[in-house]
């Protein structure tokens, strides 16, 4: 076996506005998730996706081995959420909820999970994130 490592850790992350108000508008969302991609890449954080609705956000990211996910996390949420009020993009002050769900991804699925995460406006016209989650819930394996 040669000397370079071959990582892929996928990771799909979802996270919502505070108390899940619909403040993320179609126009926001545009310039918020662009943001986001580009302050991202700076810092070396690969996201392959991100999307979401009035509610809440979808992102599929490539982990680095050396990269921590709750680190990750936690500079995206605070940069994003800091970028949205200092440029009062919003008519109130903006928070993100505290939590997150975080779910692997096999490389084989990583197409669907784009697609998947691509269509979400389309995807909750008839389904709320509370239902969104349970259907992850039960995926997870029993423990």
């Amino acid at each position: 076996m040669n000397d370079h490592n071959k990582v892929y850790l996928f990771v799909h992350i979802i996270w919502s506005v505070y108390h899940q108000q619909a403040l993320l508008t179609k126009p926001i969302r545009k310039v918020l998730f662009a943001n986001i991609q580009k302050r991202t890449e700076e810092k070396g954080i690969r996201i392959l996706i991100i999307n979401g609705v009035e509610d809440h956000v979808h992102c599929l990211l490539q982990l680095h081995p050396a990269q921590n996910l709750l680190q990750v996390i936690k500079s995206v949420k605070t940069e994003s959420s800091e970028w949205l009020n200092e440029n009062k993009l919003l008519q109130v002050d903006f928070e993100w909820d505290e939590g997150y769900a975080a779910y692997s991804v096999s490389p084989s699925v990583v197409n669907q999970v784009i697609d998947y995460i691509n269509n979400q406006e389309e995807h909750h016209k008839t389904k709320t994130l509370e239902k969104e989650l349970e259907v992850f819930e039960k995926m997870q394996v029993p423990g």
